[in-house]
């Protein structure tokens, strides 16, 4: 049986090629976990839009009931009353 030499060029190359899919896949999960963060923190951003908006009207259907509403900012609190119902 004759035995085959191994070219070196042949190893040259697969090694290329080899080093090449790594560094593809190697960007491709770089990427993707960029678009997924970026993915997630706009879906955090509705929330923390919505859940300001839900603060808003409930804050403001409560004063227009005529009632007091307190309103606590880190250790001081206010009491939020609708002008209309000074008025009357």
């Amino acid at each position: 049986m004759p035995r085959r030499e191994i070219d070196g060029k042949k190893i040259a190359i697969f090694l290329l090629v080899v080093l090449l899919i790594v560094a593809v896949g190697y960007i491709a999960f770089v990427k993707f976990a960029d678009w997924r963060q970026t993915s997630e923190l706009g879906t955090f951003q509705q929330g923390a839009q919505y859940g300001y908006q839900q603060a808003f009207v409930d804050v403001a259907s409560a004063a227009a009931t005529c009632q007091q509403v307190p309103l606590t900012v880190g250790n001081q609190t206010i009491n939020i009353i609708a002008v209309e119902c000074l008025n009357q």
